[in-house]
C-alpha cells in the first residue's frame, strides 16, 4: 500500500473573503503575509499567522487584475480594469497612491528587483516603465497587435518580457527600450509569462493549454509542455530555479520538474478554473486562487530533498498502460495530489499471528525476509536502469542540439543563395 511521502505538496491554508474570482496572489519577502486581487474589486491582505484578522482594501473602481509586493514588502502594486495603478502601503489603514497609468485595462504589474522601477502591461497594447518614486512615467514599449496581458523584469533589471492576445512573447531591452525577439511559437493567446530565476529563460503560458520554457540567450525553444487539458493562466518559478508550477482552467495545478523535462504533480484543490498561482520567494509555499473565490496556501516540502538521491531510492509504481499511480493527500476537504513521478512505496506489511505454531511463524518471517531481498534486488536493478535511461537521455538531447546547429547553418546558407539570387535578378533588370 502506498502513502503520501513527507516530500509531497501540503495544503496549509485555505482563506475565503472575496465575493468574486481571484485574479491575482503574491507573497510578501517575510512571508508573514499574502495579497490577493479579485474581479469583486478588491485588494486583501492574508496574514500567515492564524486568527489574525485578514485587511480589505478598497480603492479601485473596477475588477482588480493584477497584485505584487515590492521587494522590501514596504509596498503592494495592483493594476484594474479601472485603468488605474496603486500603491498600497500594507497596514491597518490601508492607504494608496493612484495613477492612470493607461487607456484601458491594466493587466499586469511587476517592480524590478531594487525595487526603484514598476512595469505594467494593458489592453491598450503597450507595455510602459514607471519610477516608483513619484510614480513618475519614464518610456512605453508598443510593438505589440492586441492585448499585453503580461511584462515582467529580468532578475538583473536590464530585459523586460511581455506576452499578448497577438499570440507572441516578445523581449526588450531596457535601456535602448528596443524589441531583441519576438518568439511567435504559441498557436494561441499567450496569458502569463516570467523569467527563470538565473535570467537565462523565460517560461510562457499558452491559451493553447501549453507552456513552453526559451532560452532568452540563444532565442531558442527549450522545452514544451503538454500536460493540461485547458488554457494554462499562469505559472511561477521556484526560487531553485528546478521546478515550474502551473494553473489552469481544468482546475488542476500542475508542479512541473524543468530538470528532468516532465510533470511532478498534479493538484486538485480549487472548484472550477485555478487563476493564479505563485511561489514565496524562498519557494518553500506557494499561493493559488481561483473562479471558486477561494486562496488556497500549499506548503512545498518536495524541495526539500535532494532529487538526486530520491531517484535512485525511490521506485516507479507504474499500471500497464505506463501512466503512473495516483497519490491522494492526506488533507481534508475536497484537495488531492496525484503525483506524476516517483515516490516512496510505504510497506505495511500487517501480520496478526495470533495461536500460529512456532514452524509456520517461522516460515512467515522467512518468507518475509525473502521478498523484502526481492524488493532490495528489484531496486537495485531499477536504479542502474534509471541512470541508463538517463544517460541515453543526454545523448538524444546532444544529437538534437548538432542537428539545430546544422539546420541554423543549412537556413544561412539558404538565405545567403537567396540573397544572391535577388542581387543576380537585380543586376540583369538594371
Amino acid at each position: 500500500m502506498a502513502f503520501a511521502c513527507l516530500e509531497d505538496p501540503t495544503l496549509e491554508r485555505n482563506f475565503k473573503g472575496h465575493r468574486d474570482a481571484i485574479t491575482s496572489v503574491d507573497f510578501s519577502l517575510n512571508k508573514k503575509q499574502l495579497v490577493s486581487g479579485s474581479m469583486d474589486s478588491c485588494l486583501m491582505i492574508w496574514s500567515m499567522k492564524p486568527q489574525m484578522r485578514a485587511y480589505r482594501f478598497v480603492g479601485h473602481k473596477d475588477a482588480v487584475m493584477c497584485v505584487q509586493f515590492s521587494p522590501s514588502g514596504h509596498l503592494i502594486a495592483s493594476g484594474s480594469r479601472d485603468k488605474m495603478v496603486r500603491l498600497w502601503v500594507p497596514s491597518v489603514k490601508g492607504e494608496s497612491t493612484a495613477f492612470k497609468a493607461h487607456t484601458a485595462t491594466v493587466r499586469s504589474v511587476h517592480f524590478s528587483t531594487d525595487g526603484q522601477s514598476l512595469v505594467t502591461a494593458s489592453d491598450d497594447k503597450t507595455v510602459k516603465v514607471w519610477a516608483v518614486h513619484r510614480q513618475k512615467f519614464l518610456f512605453s514599449l508598443s510593438q505589440h497587435i492586441n492585448w499585453v496581458r503580461c511584462a515582467k523584469f529580468s532578475p538583473d533589471g536590464r530585459l523586460i518580457v511581455s506576452s499578448s492576445d497577438d499570440k507572441t512573447v516578445k523581449l526588450w531591452d531596457k535601456a535602448s527600450r528596443e524589441c531583441i525577439h519576438s518568439f511567435c511559437e504559441h498557436g494561441g493567446f499567450v496569458p502569463h509569462v516570467d523569467f527563470h530565476p538565473s535570467g537565462t529563460c523565460i517560461a510562457a503560458a499558452g491559451t493553447d493549454n501549453t507552456v513552453k520554457v526559451w532560452d532568452v540567450r540563444m532565442n531558442r525553444l527549450l522545452q514544451h509542455y503538454q500536460v493540461h487539458s485547458a488554457s494554462v493562466n499562469s505559472l511561477s518559478f521556484h526560487s531553485s530555479g528546478n521546478y515550474l508550477i502551473t494553473a489552469s482552467n481544468d482546475s488542476t495545478l500542475k508542479i512541473l520538474d524543468l530538470l528532468e523535462g516532465r510533470l511532478l504533480y498534479t493538484l486538485h484543490g480549487h472548484q472550477g478554473p485555478a487563476t493564479c498561482v505563485s511561489f514565496s520567494r524562498t519557494g518553500d509555499l506557494f499561493a493559488s486562487g481561483g473562479f471558486d473565490e477561494q486562496v488556497m496556501v500549499w506548503k512545498t516540502n518536495f524541495d526539500a530533498a535532494d532529487y538526486g538521491d530520491v531517484l535512485k531510492t525511490r521506485k516507479y509504481n507504474m499500471n500497464v498502460n505506463g501512466a503512473l499511480s495516483n497519490v491522494k493527500s492526506m488533507d481534508p476537504g475536497n484537495v488531492n495530489i496525484q503525483k506524476s513521478g516517483v515516490y516512496r512505496p510505504e510497506k505495511q506489511l500487517e501480520m496478526d499471528f495470533g495461536e500460529v505454531p512456532d514452524k509456520q511463524e517461522t516460515q512467515t518471517a522467512e518468507s518475509v525476509r525473502k521478498q523484502q531481498e526481492q524488493i532490495q534486488i528489484d531496486e537495485t536493478s531499477l536504479a542502474s536502469t534509471l541512470q541508463h535511461i538517463v544517460g541515453q537521455l543526454d545523448v538524444l538531447t546532444q544529437t538534437v542540439s548538432i542537428l539545430e546547429q546544422r539546420l541554423t547553418l543549412t537556413e544561412d546558407k539558404l538565405k545567403e543563395c537567396l540573397e544572391n539570387q535577388q542581387k543576380i535578378a537585380q543586376s540583369k533588370s538594371s
